[in-house]
């Protein structure tokens, strides 16, 4: 059986670490998807509604807290760069957490009005810490990846699964209380974090050994145009996604947020088997693939693999979801599955683009990829607030369409870029 694996799949081969990436992801999202009917049993609506604001946050902070530095990781030439580039990431993680921390401790309250969402007051302590905890194991993954360790990576994504549903689910039994929710998922963005710097530390200590402060600002110089450029497009990115969470909770009536949220993370889970594991694999095969003069056909194969393969089934998720989710996730959460139909095109596209989007900063379109995530947001943003004062009612409905609505013109941006340097 080994011999006939090693056949079809040499090892280091892309699909062979594809297929090692993607065993991790499906173990994990089967697990979070398996787990969901039994949260939303001990979690109601409101409680997945704070989670929602929780997450929009970390999310929206955690993906520029590295300072982009982060992506350059496998980028560099040597790997004493990149050992550099590491340590600059998780001094800017540091940092960035610890300022959070000032109003955490000095004007909670403030800032819960802020966020539109004062339940939120009890544990806004872990904001800072799951910033922290999120952004370090991504930027130790980047080096990871770096290696080619897909092994590791692969451990780590269970361990991380197993971890924060746990804590979820063993707390949701013991205390009725939203703390679990949003504990459950720091402990997850964490976990893996241990066992990468683990390795890290006793695989390559003898590269640690050559980081310096002067090194540290060199490489800061040397990839001074991802804080630039890629800060900002991030920041519009997720903003896009995680803003209309904030606004839809704090102007929607009931709990609108929450079931949005669920129907998202559902609806991501068939992307995020395939999407994710693909992005992690052709972010460290795409700059040999530019040096070979391959990148535009590798490009539009993965694009169009990952179209075939996952496509399908999200369609299929979205036709049978209005009538399966009260089944599986209780009555209370109809509105969910009607959402997910919704979503259909909005998922395709972004399978479609998010893995590839990588490849506009090895080409050097720094610009075009803070200009179509400035558009992207503006779309997205834009629509919510219409839908709070013209059509509150559907306002799920109208940022699903805006979502499709963005993907599709990323979709095409990529299109344009890969013709042009065939």
């Amino acid at each position: 059986m080994i011999v006939r694996l090693n056949a079809v799949m040499p090892k280091g081969s892309f699909l062979r670490n594809v297929a090692l990436l993607s065993s991790s992801t499906v173990f994990a999202q089967g697990l979070s998807l398996l787990a969901l009917p039994l949260l939303t049993r001990l979690y109601g609506p409101e409680g997945f509604e704070l989670l929602a604001v929780y997450v929009a946050v970390i999310g929206i902070l955690s993906v520029v807290a590295a300072l982009r530095y982060n992506l350059a990781i496998p980028i560099a030439e040597r790997d004493d760069d990149a050992m550099t580039l590491l340590a600059v990431a998780l001094s800017s993680i540091t940092v960035v957490s610890l300022l959070l921390c000032i109003p955490v401790i000095f004007w909670p309250e403030a800032s819960v009005q802020l966020l539109g969402q004062t339940d939120l007051l009890p544990y806004l302590w872990m904001i800072p810490a799951g910033v922290f905890a999120a952004g370090a194991y991504d930027a130790l993954q980047y080096w990871t990846t770096r290696r080619r360790d897909f092994g590791l990576i692969t451990r780590t994504r269970v361990t991380r699964a197993i971890g924060g549903v746990a804590t979820q689910a063993g707390i949701g039994v013991i205390w009725s209380s939203s703390f679990g929710l949003l504990f459950g998922h720091m402990v997850y963005g964490g976990l893996g974090a241990v066992a990468l710097i683990e390795r890290l530390f006793r695989r390559d200590s003898d590269i640690i050994g050559k980081v310096t402060t002067m090194r540290m600002r060199e490489q800061m110089r040397a990839f001074s145009s991802y804080p630039r450029y890629s800060v900002p497009e991030a920041l519009l990115n997720v903003g896009g996604i995680q803003v209309p969470l904030l606004l839809i909770s704090a102007n929607s009536v009931g709990s609108e947020a929450g079931f949005l949220f669920l129907a998202m993370t559902v609806m991501g889970a068939p992307m995020a088997l395939v999407g994710s594991s693909v992005a992690q694999v052709y972010i460290a095969e795409a700059p040999d693939r530019l040096r070979e003069g391959t990148l535009v056909p590798f490009t539009l194969k993965t694009m169009w693999a990952l179209i075939k393969v996952a496509g399908p089934l999200l369609f299929l998720t979205g036709i049978v979801s209005p009538f399966v989710f009260p089944l599986i996730f209780g009555a209370d959460w109809s509105r969910a599955g009607i959402l997910m139909s919704w979503m259909v095109p909005w998922f395709i596209l972004q399978l479609a683009s998010s893995p590839m989007s990588v490849v506009l900063y090895i080409v050097g379109k720094f610009q075009l990829a803070m200009a179509l995530q400035f558009v992207g947001f503006a779309i997205r943003v834009g629509s919510v607030f219409v839908a709070i004062s013209m059509a509150p009612a559907q306002i799920s409905e109208i940022y699903a369409i805006s979502g499709a609505l963005f993907y599709a013109l990323y979709v095409g941006a990529i299109l344009v870029i890969l013709k042009a340097r065939r």
